[in-house]
């Protein structure tokens, strides 16, 4: 059973944390997921065996947490993953993003760049709001507040309020200025992901102010990266992080 971790308005976040010696890990999930997915528990199982300290979480509407998914937004979100960071986590940590994790991995080592000792993209998507969407859908959005789709990711369909779509475009990182973050990052992308164009991993590495950046494209990769070589692929990549000076 989760932790939680009640927000100043009440509404609880669910977590597992374990302590341990660090640069702590935290995972992030991805859109519409959750800290139940493959890649979280393999994440932590992989530190707690090796004696790290590590925390996954569940943002507020998702997964194991109170609230309402559709209430959510790219804010409250990062909000969300940096209370519980601040509230559990006492020294530097590495951020692990999947997908949207990744963007809003991004935006966690801007928030505080002090502790963060690195980062790990998974398919990591910024600025998806941005591209991801056609003028149709975005039309769609704009007239009925929200997008509902298809999705092969899971039974429930995918659900777009025109909230989170503003609010992510107020944090878009790809426009061609610099990204201040400059602790070493490390990007996984498939080139088979049929929703994170495989550039993106590119795009971020340029954009980045830190000289310690890699991206490593996986040929016949999918958005997932839940393949066991994938995952060993990840471990590797946080296993190998430099140690904070």
């Amino acid at each position: 059973m989760p932790s939680y971790f009640p927000r100043p308005d009440g509404l609880r976040l669910a977590y597992h944390h374990h302590t341990g010696a660090g640069p702590a890990v935290v995972f992030l999930p991805g859109y519409m997921s959750d800290m139940e997915g493959g890649k979280a528990l393999a994440v932590e199982a992989w530190a707690v065996a090796q004696g790290r300290e590590v925390l996954r979480l569940d943002y507020s509407g998702c997964g194991a947490s109170d609230g309402a998914f559709e209430d959510g937004t790219l804010d409250i979100w990062r909000d969300d993953a940096l209370m519980l960071i601040d509230a559990l986590v006492a020294g530097p940590f590495i951020v692990v993003g999947s997908s949207m994790g990744g963007w809003l991995a991004l935006l966690i080592a801007q928030a505080r760049p002090d502790r963060v000792a690195g980062l790990v993209g998974i398919a990591a998507a910024p600025d998806f709001t941005d591209w991801g969407f056609s003028e149709a859908e975005i039309a769609e959005m704009e007239a009925k507040g929200r997008l509902v789709e298809d999705t092969p990711y899971g039974d429930d369909p995918y659900v777009t309020t025109l909230a989170f779509r503003n609010s992510g475009q107020a944090n878009l990182l790809l426009g061609g200025g610099e990204i201040a973050i400059d602790c070493p990052v490390r990007l996984l992308q498939g080139q088979e992901d049929p929703d994170v164009p495989w550039q993106t991993a590119l795009r971020i590495a340029e954009g980045v102010r830190s000289s310690d950046v890699q991206a490593v494209l996986i040929k016949d990769g999918d958005h997932r990266l839940s393949r066991d070589a994938d995952i060993a692929l990840l471990i590797r990549t946080i296993a190998q992080m430099p140690e904070p000076s």
